[in-house]
């Protein structure tokens, strides 16, 4: 028998239904999200992987996509400022 209970990084995504999309998926972790650090080219390199999703057929999937990718680059560009 095959459970259908999310597993591994899903299991921890909080979501109102099981059929979450990606958006609402990427939304629901933003929430709880307060601080991070990563290293710069990690951020770089996250912000190109999101740009394909700023033009997102899903609405809430691209509204996701676009906070993220414009937090994304407003912590490149602090880093770059050296602030």
């Amino acid at each position: 028998m095959t459970s259908t209970q999310p597993r591994g990084l899903h299991a921890l995504i909080p979501t109102s239904h099981t059929g979450a999309t990606p958006g609402e998926r990427a939304a629901s972790q933003l929430l709880h999200l307060r601080q991070a650090s990563v290293p710069v080219p990690v951020l770089a390199a996250a912000a190109e992987l999101i740009a394909p999703h700023l033009e997102d057929a899903d609405p809430v999937t691209r509204q996701a996509a676009v906070a993220v990718h414009a937090r994304l680059l407003a912590a490149v560009e602090e880093a770059a400022r050296g602030t």
